[in-house]
């Protein structure tokens, strides 16, 4: 199988951008690696929002530079994902707001810059992207303290 023939870049967001072989626009892609272990630069899916496959990556190393950097780049961001446990507190419930968390790697704090910075992978589950591109995950928002969960809901 041969590499495919796609086009990366970032859009004004900081989202990935993939056009396909036939040309079609798929903003936010997402890649997934089918191996992370064993054999993580082979093997690689892009995936649009919908969860569709837009192409497949036999062999990363393949890819041109400028789209492989951006997706490595993406899968860093996305391979280091601290677990949100506690929300202590929000400056503003005004985006840009910065928050101060409690984290299952320690206290930190985010810049959320818009409410789309939050995204809904559940029902009870959130990916809370900060302005430097770090994804914050909420595993179970019904296991959040009352304080915590009250402040989150100002934001959905």
């Amino acid at each position: 199988m041969s590499t495919p023939n796609i086009q990366v870049h970032r859009d004004s967001h900081g989202r990935l951008v993939v056009i396909a072989e036939n040309g079609e626009r798929f903003a936010a892609a997402t890649p997934v690696r089918a191996f992370p272990i064993a054999a993580p630069d082979e093997g690689l899916s892009l995936v649009s929002t919908d969860g569709h496959e837009i192409a497949w990556i036999e062999c990363l190393a393949e890819l041109p530079a400028p789209a492989r950097e951006l997706i490595e780049a993406e899968l860093a961001s996305r391979e280091f994902v601290p677990e949100i446990a506690r929300i202590r507190s929000v400056s503003s419930f005004a985006c840009p707001s910065t928050w101060q968390v409690d984290t299952d790697r320690g206290t930190s704090e985010l810049v959320l810059k818009g409410e789309e910075d939050i995204r809904r992978l559940s029902p009870t589950r959130l990916l809370i992207a900060d302005s430097h591109g770090i994804q914050f995950l909420i595993r179970d928002m019904t296991t959040l303290d009352r304080h915590s969960r009250k402040l989150l809901d100002r934001f959905l």
